[in-house]
């Protein structure tokens, strides 16, 4: 059974973009094991320095999770045309060390409606293929598209088809 490590882009602690990626993870755990990262607000900022004098635990842990892991998913809303800062931090401390390289990665936005989100997947796509990522599919969603119930999002036909395809891929 194939890992798959999900990841939201969010700083916000249950934001939509780990809510769709739970509701991605509930749809198809009978075929892939999804694990869950816990949030990237927690990370400390990138700093070359920090790299030659003692790499901080949490980021040792995302590196390891992203290693261990068959493919992974990152979800991300758009702020200020671009990704959120906590994705770029969490994105750069894996530059030179290699996890992502040749690692399959499915890029999702995840905005409230068009055409939010677009810019911020030319910024994703853009750190990914430096980190010489297997990217397989693009994959722009918005929060008006589906269901949201109390606070859980609900996938309809058309999205658990166009998941089961992108995760086929991985």
């Amino acid at each position: 059974m194939k890992t798959i490590l999900c990841i939201s882009g969010s700083a916000s602690s249950n934001s939509a973009n780990k809510q769709l990626l739970r509701a991605i993870a509930d749809a198809f755990s009978e075929k892939y094991e999804f694990e869950m990262h816990q949030g990237l607000q927690h990370l400390p900022l990138f700093s070359p320095q920090l790299q030659k004098t003692g790499i901080p635990e949490t980021i040792k842990s995302l590196r390891e999770k992203v290693d261990a892991a068959d493919a992974v998913i990152i979800s991300t809303p758009e702020y200020l045309h671009n990704i959120p800062a906590v994705l770029k931090n969490a994105l750069e401390w894996m530059t030179e060390s290699g996890e992502l390289h040749e690692k399959p990665v499915l890029p999702i936005t995840f905005a409230p409606a068009p055409p939010r989100g677009e810019f911020a997947m030319i910024s994703l796509l853009q750190s990914l293929i430096a980190s010489k990522a297997k990217v397989i599919a693009e994959l722009p969603l918005y929060q008006s598209e589906l269901r949201n119930e109390e606070g859980e999002i609900v996938l309809d036909e058309q999205h658990i088809f166009l998941f089961r395809e992108a995760l086929a891929l991985l």
